[in-house]
């Protein structure tokens, strides 16, 4: 028997468990409250593509006479290929089953369908693709022609990761939800309800945890919480996440609390501690007797938002490390969808969800919901508890991947991680989002590479200086351009995020925009990208002052939803023509393809040509700045140091980074104090030294630092991995 059982619906990610009840499952443990959890959107995926579920699946498509389409008949048809061979695919896409990569790229093993009319272009968006990725880019192939079949057949709502996603985008009013909710159950909730029976039968807990990150978890979220009212009255019922969070902050309609007893809003933890008191002691005797923290609930046919306990949210520090026990990690499966290489990280392994710090340390962007606690209220933890926590999911899933899933990596706290890391000597792999600032200088990236860094992602929205004033994104296009360059030759992958369509945007700005990110990916200093078209939500300083933007609100009556605000830019600009050629150029910049071919070639109206130099980003690069003697800047060694020898007063030895290797020569005495030095350095020591340190010790002993420092032996030094930060 569990207090508590926490509940992901269907569908997020394939690859991971999505965080969020394991982030309450790890605080629940601090108060000694029983919970369990379940990602039911593996658990479904699991049971669907298997021998029984696509038995299932074909039997009851036969039973429906909804086998219509081309595409579907040929799937039909080949159904006997399907079920031989799908236990085989998932296993391989586990990672159990590996030697089957080569039958799979012979392309004799698979069933294909129409999802496979696009491997010609495989050598082309691939190149040379390892044998295991080839593998499970065409297993998902196949896993997507019968994700086809389910949704032209059985269920149209269908999808990987959301399920019945439009339903839930931009709902101001609960109707079409309701309705949809009172019809029958739909394919995947047949496979759903039965999976949430058992886990009721097995735990039998008091309150079950709805998290609901996006949309498209939102119709398997109430359906779920149906089920379990009609069969187990006695059960109450929360929802909250980052759906709730954004969406449902000022609902209203009674209909919605038929379904689910509270809404949670913001960070959980106290919110669903409180609500849990009330469960387990409803009595006045209860200290948080009618006192509840960020929640609505219904009252004699009323909505009320309840927020009269004075109890102050914990601290980060206090919240204990997410607990990924109960999920079944071993599940998961790896796919690889499109060429995109940052997309592949989103998709392909396992990856523990870690957090820096809580909030955005900017917190200025203006199309950001920065009026929102998940954004406004900043709070970092150390490096220490960051990395003690990873020590202990790793012990817990065996797995040494990390996506930091930070609103914005704060770069030094980020130095702060990779210094314990390096510390520890602990061998990891993470990843995480930023702001491109100046404060990631060359030194610094390759510190993070060093510790285990493989990709940043950030907003360069749009690369236009004034509108990134406007945006208040503090960054220009310049400095991006550099930072890009230190991360890219620090050999860690970056991916910028693309806006089009931003307030007052002209057309000539769009055009720049994309001449500027076609000169980021010519000069190699960008790998991946991802365009999305502005949009104007309730939270946002635009969305609360658009006329200060040059927009003109359509705002609509809400009892429901409320996030996503209807607007018209006063340019009458269609920013809508845009989408497809901008996503077709980053497609072919992001393969090394096209970067020489005319802008107009990607647009079937007429555009104005560019007014951007075509040497600008280049010229953004000319300068490499010089390593200064700021006293408070920590100097660290990641490099190794081979044998010295000495003859003739003169000092030899090499230095080795993991690529190369350099020989220094120098002075007996300064080659001396310089070995001894980078002992004291070495990152694997967990010891700072500032530049006054290092400067006042070398003069104690010799005379002349400047001279030392920017001599030969010194600029190899910081070649072979003597950092400056």
């Amino acid at each position: 028997m569990k207090d508590v059982l926490l509940i992901t619906p269907p569908f997020t990610q394939l690859n991971t468990p999505y965080p969020a009840t394991a982030y309450l499952k790890g605080f629940l443990n601090t108060k000694g409250i029983s919970a369990h959890q379940a990602d039911l959107g593996i658990d479904v995926t699991i049971a669907l593509f298997s021998s029984d579920g696509l038995q299932t699946v074909f039997g009851e498509a036969e039973r429906r006479s909804t086998i219509k389409d081309e595409n579907s008949i040929r799937i039909y048809h080949l159904r006997e290929s399907y079920l031989k061979t799908i236990s085989s695919v998932i296993s391989f896409l586990q990672g159990k089953q590996m030697t089957l990569a080569r039958l799979i790229c012979s392309e004799q093993y698979l069933p294909q369908a129409s999802r496979f009319t696009q491997l010609q272009d495989l050598e082309w968006a691939f190149g040379s693709m390892g044998i295991q990725d080839k593998a499970k880019y065409l297993a998902t192939l196949y896993l997507e022609d019968i994700a086809d079949f389910i949704k032209a057949c059985l269920d149209p709502h269908f999808g990987f990761s959301r399920y019945a996603e439009k339903l839930g985008m931009s709902a101001h009013r609960f109707d079409e939800l309701h309705e949809e909710l009172q019809g029958p159950e739909s394919f995947i909730d047949q496979f759903t309800l039965p999976i949430v029976q058992e886990l009721i039968e097995e735990h039998r807990p008091k309150l079950v945890c709805l998290s609901v990150p996006f949309p498209g978890n939102l119709y398997s979220a109430f359906r779920c919480a149906q089920y379990i009212k009609r069969i187990h009255p006695e059960i109450k019922i929360a929802m909250g996440g980052g759906f709730p969070n954004t969406e449902l902050r000022s609902v209203t309609d009674a209909r919605v609390f038929d379904y689910m007893d509270y809404i949670t809003l913001d960070d959980g933890e106290l919110p669903i501690e409180i609500l849990i008191s009330h469960v387990l002691d409803p009595s006045p005797q209860n200290p948080n007797y009618k006192l509840y923290k960020r929640t609505f609930l219904k009252v004699e046919d009323q909505v009320i938002y309840h927020n009269e306990s004075l109890r102050q949210d914990y601290k980060q520090a206090d919240l204990g490390t997410p607990d990924y026990s109960d999920l079944h990690l071993d599940q998961y499966i790896s796919v690889i969808e499109m060429a995109n290489p940052m997309h592949s990280l989103w998709s392909d392994g396992r990856w523990n969800k870690l957090t820096m710090a809580h909030g955005c340390y900017w917190g200025k962007c203006t199309f950001c919901d920065i009026s929102l606690d998940y954004i406004k209220l900043y709070e970092p933890i150390t490096a220490s508890l960051i990395v003690d926590r990873m020590e202990t999911i790793i012990a817990q899933t065996g797995e040494r991947g990390f996506h930091f899933v930070d609103e914005a990596a704060p770069p030094a706290l980020m130095r702060a991680v990779a210094l314990e890391i390096l510390a520890r000597e602990l061998q990891v792999s993470w990843w995480t989002n930023i702001r491109f600032e100046k404060s990631f200088s060359y030194d610094l990236c390759r510190l993070l590479q060093a510790s285990g860094c493989i990709a940043v992602s950030g907003g360069l929205e749009v690369a236009s200086n004034r509108l990134l004033t406007l945006i208040q994104k503090g960054v220009t296009v310049e400095q991006v351009a550099q930072v890009t360059r230190h991360f890219t030759e620090s050999g860690i992958m970056v991916h910028a995020y693309l806006m089009y369509g931003y307030p007052t945007q002209t057309v000539q700005e769009t055009v720049d925009s994309l001449e500027m990110v076609r000169q980021l990916f010519e000069l190699g200093v960008l790998h991946s990208g991802f365009w999305h078209q502005f949009a104007m939500t309730a939270h946002s300083p635009v969305g609360m002052e658009p006329e200060a933007f040059g927009v003109i609100a359509h705002p609509q009556a809400v009892s429901f939803a409320d996030n996503e605000v209807a607007f018209t830019d006063r340019t009458g600009i269609d920013h809508d023509q845009f989408s497809y050629g901008l996503k077709k150029s980053l497609y072919n910049y992001m393969h090394g393809v096209c970067l020489d071919f005319p802008l107009q070639e990607w647009f079937d109206f007429k555009i104005p040509e560019t007014s951007v130099a075509t040497d600008f980003i280049e010229s953004c690069l000319i300068e490499v700045p010089e390593v200064g003697l700021r006293p408070s800047a920590l100097l660290v060694w990641i490099g190794s140091v081979g044998e010295a020898t000495i003859a003739d007063g003169i000092m030899r030895f090499e230095v080795y980074d993991r690529q190369s290797q350099e020989r220094i020569k120098i002075k007996q005495g300064p080659g001396e104090w310089l070995l001894k030095t980078l002992i004291k350095l070495s990152a694997t020591h967990g010891q700072s030294i500032t530049m006054k340190e290092f400067r006042k010790s070398y003069e104690q002993e010799h005379a002349d630092f400047l001279s030392f420092w920017y001599d030969r032996p010194m600029d190899a030094l910081r070649h072979q991995g003597l950092l400056v930060l």
